[in-house]
């Protein structure tokens, strides 16, 4: 009978291997059993070195490349329904020289605060529009992260100056002129959801 387990074992595990690659080679625990992981399958491959914890109760394929947005990915697989915001995001699109030590992450209003061990995060909460529009979906490591466009991130840094500094958003309107087309119907549009079309205004018009 042994060989027999060792052999059905083997194809669980083949099985499994299948569904993490489907998925990018992540997935959350609740997602995994979701795949039709067994749980034992799950954490047999974990205990032998199959799999990698990259953050509490999220696994990947040992042998996968290195990440390269580790931090990103962790947080778009633990917290599906965030939005990649702020200095992160400008960090993401090249419009600062801020390395950001926690990943900012918009949220919707009453959404329950992620629990991590890592990476450390910092919360915003949005509402409406605020939240929902801008929103572009990344491709990263074979995860899909959510983060607002660079339009967006503009508007939101002009909303939420105090925090993350005036210095910093004039880095990153200066970056972003340098650097990409400017859009300015969107920067418009994007500065009237977050209510800063006045505060954004003169500094558009120094720009174009």
């Amino acid at each position: 009978m042994k060989p027999q387990n060792t052999k059905n074992r083997g194809s669980r595990f083949d099985r499994a291997v299948g569904i993490f690659k489907k998925h990018g080679g992540i997935l959350r625990t609740a997602q995994a059993l979701r795949a039709g992981i067994h749980p034992g399958t799950l954490y047999a491959m974990r205990d032998s070195g199959a799999l990698e914890a990259i953050s509490r109760g999220v696994y990947r394929l040992a042998n996968s490349p290195p990440l390269g947005n580790p931090d990103l990915v962790t947080v778009a697989t633990r917290v599906p329904g965030g939005v990649i915001c702020l200095i992160s995001a400008l960090a993401f699109y090249d419009l600062t020289t801020q390395i950001p030590h926690e990943v900012h992450v918009a949220l919707p209003r009453g959404a329950e605060e992620p629990r991590l061990d890592h990476p450390p995060i910092k919360t915003y909460r949005f509402t409406g529009e605020a939240f929902t529009e801008g929103v572009e979906a990344h491709k990263l490591d074979g995860v899909s992260v959510r983060i607002y466009s660079p339009e967006k991130t503009l508007a939101d840094c002009f909303k939420f100056r105090n925090q993350v500094g005036l210095d910093t958003v004039m880095e990153a309107v200066r970056f972003y002129r340098e650097r990409r087309s400017i859009k300015v119907d969107d920067l418009m549009r994007y500065a009237g959801i977050c209510r800063v079309k006045k505060i954004i205004r003169p500094y558009l018009e120094a720009i174009l």
